[in-house]
């Protein structure tokens, strides 16, 4: 599904939440709402990008000839920069594996390195996100889509109920989805 000519920034495809939710076409604007949301909503729990995007990421050089690059999966390294002397690094000089570039031990006879900037594809391509994060999506749209529909968006309970059955703020998440989503959380120290 497109929206003015782009793509819909979704980690399943419209078409496939529209019909395993069963909602009509007369709530289509609230479902494209409620997926998109919900993919930026994932991104932002999981403190990174998991869509296919190019990404530009500058590492300080001190030697170590094993650099992890942030975003993963790495798809494809368009391009290697030696800062401190300006050149292009030759694919010889480098390579890709398990989401860390391997450099040369050539590079350490290299003056005055100060960082290596790598130009590069990673995330997940729509139609090749794993299942369980394509779970983790459509259960958290489909709670969204249900939650804003209701129009009671962030409260829960009976308006008129007192005591335990008065209004409240629910979760922003469900745990069910937090765990889903675990796997592909940025862990950061």
């Amino acid at each position: 599904m497109e929206t003015d000519g782009k793509p819909l920034y979704s980690l399943i495809p419209f078409e496939d939440f529209m019909g395993l939710a069963g909602i009509d076409d007369r709530d289509e604007k609230l479902a494209r709402f409620s997926l998109v949301t919900t993919t930026h909503t994932i991104e932002q729990y999981c403190k990174r990008r998991l869509l296919l995007k190019k990404h530009f990421e500058r590492i300080e050089f001190y030697g170590d000839l094993v650099l992890p690059l942030r975003e993963y999966p790495v798809r494809k390294i368009l391009a290697v920069f030696v800062l401190g002397n300006g050149e292009v690094l030759e694919p010889e000089f480098y390579d890709l594996k398990n989401n860390e570039l391997y450099l040369s031990p050539a590079l350490r006879v290299y003056p005055r390195i100060t960082a290596i900037k790598v130009i590069y594809w990673a995330g997940f391509k729509l139609g090749s996100v794993p299942p369980d994060l394509a779970t983790a999506c459509l259960e958290l749209a489909l709670w969204n889509f249900q939650r804003y529909k209701g129009r009671r968006v962030g409260l829960t309970g009976n308006i008129r109920g007192g005591g335990k059955d008065g209004e409240h703020f629910e979760m922003s998440m469900p745990e069910n989805v937090r765990q889903l989503l675990e796997p592909y959380k940025r862990k950061t120290i």
